[in-house]
C-alpha cells in the first residue's frame, strides 16, 4: 500500500472575487439593456461578460494563497535515493510556487517545461533506484541553481523598478531559460542510454539469427538507425 508524506504547503495563484462580481453584473446589465430573445443574443452576452472577467483579472491584483498538497511518499528499498526523490520532489513544488507569481508566459511556459522534465527524472530514479547516481550532479547543482535564479528573478519582479541591475540581471536570467531546458531534457535522455544500447544489441543479434534461418528476406526486414 503506498504510503502519502505530511501534506506540503504550495502556493497557487487566486483571483480577486471582484472578477466575477463584474462578469455577474455585465450579465445583469445586458439583460436589462439589450434583448435577450435569440440564440445570438446569448453568444453575444456570453462574449461581452468574458472579455469583462478577462479585463477585470488583468486590472484587480491576485494573491497568492497556500494550500496543503499530499505527495505519494517513494518507497524504493533505498533510504538515500528515497530522500534524494523526496528533494525532488520539493523542488517541483517551489518552482510551482515561483511559476505562480511570475506573470511572463515565456518564462512560465519554461518554468512549466522543467517541471515536467524533472517529474519524468524522478519517477525513472523512482522505477530504477539503482541508477541515482547519474543524476547526483543534476540534484546536488543544476536543479538547485535553477530554483536559485528564479528565486531571484522573481524578488526582483516585485520591485518593480527598471534600473540596470536589475533589468540586466532579469534579462540574463531570461535568455539562459532556453539552455537550461536543454540541459535537463539532455539529462533525461541521458538516462536512457543503457537501454538504447540493448535495443541496438538486441536488433543485431536479431539480424544475425534471422540471416541465418533464411528468414531476413523482404518480409523480415530489420533496420538499425
Amino acid at each position: 500500500m503506498q504510503q502519502t508524506q505530511p501534506e506540503t504547503p504550495v502556493q497557487k495563484r487566486q483571483r480577486s472575487p471582484w472578477c466575477y462580481y463584474i462578469t455577474g453584473a455585465v450579465w445583469v446589465l445586458y439583460a436589462l439593456a439589450l434583448p435577450l430573445y435569440r440564440w445570438y443574443h446569448f453568444l453575444i452576452a456570453a462574449a461581452v461578460s468574458a472579455a469583462a472577467f478577462l479585463l477585470a483579472d488583468r486590472l484587480l491584483p491576485a494573491k497568492m494563497v497556500q494550500v496543503q498538497q499530499s505527495m505519494p511518499k517513494p518507497d524504493t528499498g533505498d533510504s538515500q535515493v528515497d530522500m534524494l526523490i523526496r528533494e525532488g520532489r520539493a523542488a517541483i513544488a517551489k518552482m510551482k510556487e515561483y511559476n505562480g507569481a511570475i506573470p511572463d508566459p515565456e518564462i512560465t511556459a519554461s518554468i512549466h517545461r522543467l517541471e515536467e522534465i524533472t517529474g519524468k527524472i524522478l519517477d525513472y530514479i523512482a522505477q530504477k533506484p539503482e541508477e541515482a547516481p547519474k543524476i547526483r550532479k543534476f540534484m546536488n547543482y543544476y536543479l538547485p541553481t535553477t530554483l536559485k535564479l528564479l528565486n531571484y528573478y522573481q524578488l526582483m519582479l516585485k520591485q518593480q523598478v527598471q534600473g540596470e541591475n536589475i533589468t540586466q540581471s532579469m534579462e540574463h536570467i531570461e535568455q539562459s531559460m532556453h539552455s537550461i531546458v536543454a540541459a535537463f531534457e539532455k539529462q533525461l535522455d541521458n538516462l536512457f542510454q543503457d537501454e538504447a544500447l540493448d535495443i541496438s544489441t538486441d536488433i543485431t543479434v536479431m539480424e544475425g539469427m534471422l540471416a541465418q534461418e533464411g528468414l531476413s528476406g523482404s518480409e523480415f526486414e530489420w533496420k538499425v538507425k
